[in-house]
């Protein structure tokens, strides 16, 4: 009996060392990779499990290389939540009996990723500028042109950081920007009035372009009309006329309704400055001179065609020439 267990002893003991060394495992340190095996753009081949697990976990952990305006901007995959199961990926390399691009299975938080991108959007994103008046040159308006602006074109770099941390690129990506256009350019400004207090002359532009002239009536120099550069920010038409409560002239003077004889005429262009506007006069001898009391006197048609062409906001620059 002792002997017969004895061979049923021996008998397992060798069945068990033969299974051992027709199986070894994959991850034993003689096991190598197979040349030419690679896993996320890093050549494998002729490494062993551990140095293969430290090449991926390097290429995983490497920065993200962003191109800003020449500028390098490296960036931490894990800002984007890149993860990636390294044990899997040597095990598969490990197993591989042919040379091959095994890819890797990597992951990336898409919202991580869209948060980021925004973020970046707003630091390098430059608004769009319109043109703008900037004075005169004789009685002719002046402009500083548009300047275009720029923002990212987020889902192409989104698309291109994401492309990057699953395919395991790290060649620098550089920025794409999308041109955002002003609203306002020099050729489509709109309506400018020039006044020439001196000259009594007003000059109705189109953006830089002259559209018409008219002779007007300007402030006595006991009332003179102020210079500088205003806008429109009351249109009425058939407006009453009402008599200044803080002038001297205007007082005991009544409030005149709308008809033949109003001071106004039949429209009223009233500036950013108190008291101070363009209208329509019944007193068309006095175009041409200094005779008003501060307020710009057009002929009533004029006036009338005039305001037609202007709007509230419309720029109203008054030179002393």
């Amino acid at each position: 009996m002792l002997r017969r267990l004895l061979v049923l002893v021996l008998c397992i003991a060798l069945a068990a060392g033969a299974a051992c060394v027709a199986a070894p495992a994959a991850g034993e340190p003689g096991t190598r990779i197979v040349p030419g095996v690679t896993v996320y753009g890093v050549s494998l081949g002729g490494f062993s499990s551990e140095p293969a697990r430290a090449l991926l976990r390097q290429a995983l952990a490497s920065s993200l290389v962003l191109d800003v305006e020449g500028e390098e901007r490296r960036v931490d995959p894990a800002v984007f939540g890149l993860a990636g199961s390294v044990d899997e990926a040597v095990a598969a390399a490990l197993a591989a009996t042919a040379p091959g691009d095994l890819g890797a299975s990597v992951t990336v938080d898409d919202a991580r990723l869209r948060r980021y991108v925004a973020r970046l959007d707003r630091q390098l994103r430059r608004a769009p500028r319109d043109a703008e008046l900037v004075g005169l040159v004789g009685f002719r308006p002046r402009f500083a042109e548009a300047v275009p602006g720029r923002a990212l074109d987020r889902s192409r770099l989104s698309s291109a950081i994401r492309s990057a941390l699953v395919d395991g690129s790290r060649d620098p990506i550089v920025l794409p920007f999308r041109a955002l256009a002003p609203k306002v350019d020099v050729r489509h400004f709109g309506p400018v009035v020039v006044i020439g207090r001196y000259a009594n002359r007003l000059f109705l532009y189109d953006g830089p372009k002259l559209v018409s002239t008219f002779p007007v009536a300007t402030g006595q120099s006991r009332y003179p009309t102020p210079t500088g550069t205003f806008r429109i920010v009351d249109m009425q038409r058939n407006p009453w006329w009402y008599p200044p409560p803080t002038s001297e002239w205007a007082r005991g003077l009544q409030p005149v309704p709308p008809g033949p004889g109003n001071p106004l005429g039949t429209r009223w262009m009233g500036l950013d400055v108190y008291g101070v506007g363009i209208h329509g006069t019944p007193d068309a001898a006095s175009l041409g001179y200094s005779a008003s009391h501060g307020c710009i006197r057009m002929a009533i048609p004029s006036a009338e065609w005039l305001f037609e062409r202007v709007r509230v906001g419309t720029p109203v620059v008054i030179a002393s020439a």
